[in-house]
């Protein structure tokens, strides 16, 4: 069996729904990967997944990693098959609500640092992308690390995943200028699924809306008739981060990237209502109001009701790079429809 060339890239958390999207996009473009994954079991899932979705799989090399651990707990020796890496792209992280800040602060903070201190140690690197969070990242001026009573305070008002996912862009972006590592971090918003296929292989977030909305348990959907909940389709994230490294340059740099074509959250719903045949929400129920319902009759995690915004968002900078690139959204409407058609299909996760 021939080895693979050399990594010029890492992904972390390429076995996760976002992760192996981008080794895919890597490896389409001929871009010799390395992928750290916890076991070899989870690596022998990865290789049979891209090999499903046509990738040639001798260009990527899998190294064993734990990013709660400072080196990435990598051996030395794959340590050393890493020597010429120039770009990393961290897109590990603990996504669920109802966690515990025991369980999201060491993958989605300590992990964020341990990427990026490890990532200050390759002679040749060109940028770390650091895959941050929705409606995350948008102080002119982070601060970290920050007293813990007031760390306390933050997951107690959002709640484990989005505090520390806000931590964790925070410690990067405060750490980065000072180890001397270009930085780019990337603010998503929902990930829906591929714009062809409607795969996405990710249940939590608008998909949870999905659901409710196809087994008839929203009744009643929570925000206005203004909220925003912008999405983005898998395919299009994975190109967009692919071509970071290229387009961006000097130290820190950070993008908003979403479907401006989004319809506002009461509109959406009720096109994907149209599309599965079912019942539309009868009609809206403030947020404040569903927060002090039980979630037994409301079926909603509190923890998500935070994402359900009018908040706009300025992707200038995911634009320009976008248009440089030569990337543009796909068409969203049928990429909507095709998502929700797979979602119900896979039982939402269940087959």
């Amino acid at each position: 069996m021939t080895s693979a060339p050399p990594p010029r890239t890492l992904v972390l958390g390429a076995t996760g729904f976002l992760g192996r999207w981008l080794a895919l996009e890597l490896l389409t473009r001929g871009e010799p990967v390395a992928v750290a994954v916890r076991d070899t079991e989870r690596a022998l899932a990865l290789r049979h997944w891209l090999r499903e979705h046509d990738a040639d799989d001798t260009a990527l090399t899998t190294v064993t990693a734990d990013l709660t651990r400072p080196g990435l707990g990598l051996s030395p020796e794959d340590d050393a098959r890493l020597a010429e890496v120039r770009d990393v792209h961290n897109l590990a992280a603990r996504y669920d609500f109802g966690l515990t800040r025991a369980q999201a602060e060491p993958p989605n903070v300590h992990g964020a640092l341990h990427a990026l201190r490890w990532s200050a140690t390759r002679p040749g690197l060109r940028r770390l992308v650091h895959l941050s969070g929705y409606r995350v990242g948008r102080d002119p001026d982070p601060q970290y690390p920050l007293a813990e009573h007031t760390t306390a305070a933050l997951y107690r008002r959002l709640g484990a995943y989005e505090a520390s996912k806000q931590l964790g862009d925070a410690a990067v972006r405060v750490t980065a200028p000072r180890l001397g590592v270009p930085l780019t971090t990337v603010n998503p918003s929902s990930v829906i699924g591929h714009s062809r296929t409607g795969e996405a292989g990710q249940y939590l977030g608008p998909a949870q809306l999905v659901r409710l909305l196809h087994r008839g348990r929203l009744p009643l959907l929570p925000g206005t008739r203004r909220t925003f909940l912008p999405v983005v389709t898998v395919d299009h994230l994975a190109r967009f981060l692919a071509a970071v490294p290229d387009h961006d340059h000097g130290p820190v740099r950070a993008h908003t990237v979403l479907d401006p074509e989004t319809p506002h959250l009461p509109d959406l719903i009720a096109l994907l209502a149209t599309h599965l045949g079912v019942r539309p929400p009868r009609a809206l129920i403030p947020v404040p109001l569903v927060r002090r319902l039980p979630r037994a009759l409301t079926g909603t995690d509190p923890e998500t009701l935070t994402f359900l915004s009018e908040d706009r968002y300025d992707t200038a900078s995911a634009d320009r790079l976008a248009t440089a690139a030569g990337l543009a959204h796909p068409p969203l409407v049928p990429a909507l429809t095709r998502w929700a058609t797979r979602l119900v299909e896979e039982d939402f996760g269940t087959r």
